[in-house]
């Protein structure tokens, strides 16, 4: 292995210059050479491109995957470049769950058949869950982190670099400044008349020196020693003029490199402005997806409810004393489902001329409480009028429309439609 002691040396005294230059510019104390303001301005709007973006980066991979854990085991996966391994969803667990339930329940039971269904819309949506994680990942995370590990890290380094140049270029100011400050000084010095170009060389023949101050006998050993000097520090100034001709070139250079670099920004913003769109069109779809299987799990359930809830009910009422299930939803949520006020098939008007509500008994067992979610007016003097939060007492009778319970509040007793109601444990 080359090992250049020179070359070390020489960039560790670069280094030390620029550190130097850097601290007294913090000071106070030194110049600092100023960018343009287009420049600036190219600079703040790349540093909030990379704030912002870093932040929807980061919460974006929160809501797509909320476990940390998970997120760090991906994390080490990208780096050691390995697939990732593919991971079930919440929904798609809990559907596999409902239906391994309703195994051990019998799915021939109201309950296990319900299980079934629902585990099924469960892992429906666990499907439509991957789908939408997968398509944002690649759609709009990957873009974003591209941007973070790829575009921005160029971006960095060539402004890093850029600002190693203002500093040697500051350094050459500095030191161009103190040569021709030493340089004054020493032409001003008393008893030195001489006058002369700056590239005066020192390593002249005697004749000429001799031509130039005289005879040598009668030199004035001061005036020797001025010259010498002021012929140094000329050429210490012709050097730093040098250096900083160089060091101007290499940084205008490195500024305009820089500035094309950050002028692209403005491409970045129509890319990641094209993966925001992607995005929410997908969640669009996932959405759409949600609802749509939402609706056809209430119409399983709908169309379920005139063979397992009753049935249900009605076993439970003479057992347990309470109604088990779930409240049934409100009609105005389910497309196609008439109003309980107006039941299909006249049984509201059946059950008017066959039950007579004042001859009806609350079961020994059975009644339960339930909240009333809308208001409801009476179609007639069988029904009871109710009003949304209060609580009633409700309960069946045998050979009753499954849609239908009596209720009571306090002496009042009559038929109440059951997607009114909140059943009460």
């Amino acid at each position: 292995m080359d090992f250049n002691v020179k070359k070390l040396a020489s960039d560790a005294g670069v280094f030390f210059t620029r550190a130097v230059q850097y601290t007294e510019e913090k000071l106070g104390q030194a110049e600092k050479t100023e960018l343009d303001a287009h420049l600036e301005n190219l600079i703040a709007r790349a540093d909030c491109t990379k704030n912002w973006t870093e932040k929807i980066f980061r919460q974006t991979e929160v809501l797509l995957q909320p476990n940390p854990s998970a997120r760090i085991e991906e994390f080490f996966y990208e780096k050691l470049d390995r697939k990732i391994p593919s991971r079930t969803t919440n929904a798609e667990l809990l559907g596999q769950y409902m239906q391994d339930a309703a195994k051990d329940f019998g799915p021939g039971t109201p309950y296990g058949s319900t299980l079934i269904t629902v585990g099924e819309f469960q892992r429906r949506l666990g499907a439509a869950e991957r789908e939408f994680l997968q398509t944002s990942a690649i759609n709009f995370l990957t873009p974003l982190r591209n941007f973070l590990e790829g575009d921005w890290k160029t971006i960095s380094k060539e402004r890093r670099l850029l600002e190693n140049r203002r500093l040697d270029l500051d350094v050459c100011k500095a030191r161009l400044k103190k040569a021709k400050l030493a340089e004054a000084k020493a032409a001003a010095a008393p008893d030195f008349q001489e006058t002369r170009p700056r590239n005066y060389v020192l390593s002249a023949s005697a004749s000429a020196w001799d031509r130039e101050f005289g005879d040598s006998e009668l030199i004035d050993t001061r005036k020797v020693v001025q010259a010498l000097n002021f012929a140094l520090l000329s050429a210490e100034v012709d050097k730093a003029e040098h250096e900083l001709r160089v060091a101007q070139t290499e940084f205008d250079r490195q500024a305009e490199v820089t500035r094309l670099l950050l002028e692209g920004i403005s491409s970045t913003h129509v890319n990641h402005l094209r993966c925001l769109h992607e995005f929410a069109e997908a969640e669009v779809a996932y959405y759409a997806q949600c609802h749509k299987h939402m609706q056809d799990l209430q119409k399983e359930l709908s169309r379920a409810n005139g063979d397992t809830f009753p049935d249900a009910f009605a076993v439970n009422a003479s057992t347990s004393g309470m109604s088990p299930g779930p409240a049934p939803l409100p009609t105005a949520t389910l497309p196609g489902v008439s109003s309980p006020s107006h039941p299909p098939n006249g049984s509201n008007a059946l059950e008017s001329n066959t039950l007579k509500i004042e001859e009806v008994k609350p079961p020994a067992t059975g009644t339960r409480k339930a909240k009333v979610l809308y208001d409801y007016d009476a179609a007639d003097t069988s029904e009871l009028s109710l009003l949304a939060d209060e609580l009633i007492t409700v309960y069946t009778v045998p050979g009753m429309d499954p849609d239908w319970l009596i209720g009571e509040r306090g002496n009042q007793k009559g038929k109440v439609p059951v997607t009114y109601l909140e059943l009460l444990s």
